[in-house]
């Protein structure tokens, strides 16, 4: 049996490990807190720009988290169940001009549906705001400082100006210069804000969002993805507010035929109903929306030297597979299995990168395809498009595997 002081000791038993956790967004939190439970002789801190006292839980910004995603956070207790709405079903569709037939059901259009019950699951996801997640994870992260604050520490308010690699771990400059043994950044913000990374593609694409108001008879629970010719269209199901049923509004364009800034409220709601199937109902309202321009800008590895990258500091994608934070919370479980059961941090991490792969160059590889595809004009691609549809919901242990794969990642 291996000591604490023995080389081939797990990382968790041996000396304290030093980590410094920069970014106190949904990955970093995660990690932090993944961290603090899991490795129980590592001393970790936390870097935020932003002030502790500033209050996050208003933050209205849309997240899609898988069930997997779900089920990591109910288990370190900072799940918001009350104000997330399950997801129960996904709808996934092309406009027209796309291939109609009877053969295709009541929509008479190629149609994939992943329903949860069909799974054998009680939801594939869940839809909340930002703040809604953010605020219970800060929460759970101070109140286990609080209860080891020689062991856990935050620094909020402390930007990070720089890592500086060392011969054996790092220096990170945050007003005062320290040495840690591992840095994860968990800082990724959005593409138009990012320096460029290795793989870099600007797909000359906007993504509209905001808030549309749906029949009060409309489904719950029930997303939709809708295939336009000019980019993807998404609905994700909120919670009711005022009795009023609502759904997060995903609109991406090509920057060149976008004119959704000159459209009034009344005629971007017109315009979005005719892309959408008749299933939705008759919009009731829409917010005003937010403008994001869209890119890939990734990283070739997660890992450099003690420096590991997690989340959209790691990897932006486009949206249309809505996939960017599930992604990172998988990067911050691998990392901490890999250091909690690793005997070697060198070793742990070459584990996390190999481990990670697959998962990683599957997504990226699959919503750059999409997105690029878009920007296709081919004839004939919206049929072999719709049929591909088809096929997928014909066949169900391959539509029933993609499911998985999007709620879990890929294993």
């Amino acid at each position: 049996m291996p000591t604490a002081s023995d080389p081939a000791a797990p990382l968790a038993s041996r000396a304290p490990l030093r980590l410094a956790v920069v970014g106190a967004g949904p990955a970093g939190l995660t990690l932090a807190l993944l961290a603090a439970r899991s490795l129980p002789q590592a001393q970790i801190t936390l870097f935020d720009a932003r002030p502790l006292e500033r209050d996050v839980s208003g933050d209205p910004r849309t997240l899609a988290l898988a069930l997997g995603s779900v089920q990591l956070l109910q288990r370190l207790g900072a799940w918001p169940g009350d104000v997330a709405q399950p997801i129960q079903e996904v709808h996934v569709s092309q406009a027209a001009p796309a291939l109609r037939h009877p053969l295709f059901g009541a929509e008479g259009e190629p149609v994939v549906r992943l329903s949860a019950r069909e799974l054998g699951q009680p939801q594939l996801g869940a839809v909340l705001s930002y703040g809604q997640l953010v605020a219970p994870l800060q929460a759970a992260w101070q109140a286990a400082v609080a209860r080891e604050p020689q062991r856990l520490i935050s620094r909020f308010g402390q930007a990070v100006a720089a890592i500086k690699p060392m011969e054996r771990g790092l220096e990170i400059d945050a007003g005062i210069v320290e040495a840690y043994d591992l840095a994860v950044v968990a800082e990724g913000g959005v593409f138009a804000e990012q320096s460029r990374k290795s793989l870099s593609h600007d797909y000359q694409q906007n993504a509209w969002v905001g808030t549309l108001t749906l029949a009060p008879d409309s489904p719950a629970g029930l997303a939709y993805e809708r295939f336009t010719r000019n980019g993807p269209l998404a609905l994700l199901p909120l919670t009711p507010r005022e009795g009023q049923r609502r759904a997060a509004l995903v609109w991406c364009m090509p920057q060149e035929e976008d004119e959704i800034a000159t459209l009034s409220d009344a005629q971007r709601l017109t315009v979005i109903q005719s892309l959408l199937p008749e299933r939705v109902g008759r919009l009731q309202g829409i917010s005003p929306l937010k403008c994001f321009p869209l890119g890939l800008n990734a990283e070739r590895s997660l890992v450099s030297g003690r420096t590991v990258r997690i989340g959209n500091a790691a990897q932006t994608l486009h949206p249309v597979a809505g996939q960017g934070l599930n992604l990172g919370l998988r990067d911050a479980y691998a990392l901490v299995q890999a250091l909690r059961d690793q005997a070697d941090l060198d070793r742990a991490l070459n584990s996390v990168e190999w481990q990670r792969a697959p998962d990683r160059w599957s997504m990226i590889a699959t919503t750059d395809f999409l997105a690029r595809s878009f920007a296709w004009r081919w004839p004939g691609l919206p049929i072999a498009r719709g049929l591909g549809l088809a096929a997928l919901q014909a066949l169900p242990p391959l539509k029933n595997a993609l499911a998985r794969q999007m709620m879990f990642g890929r294993r």
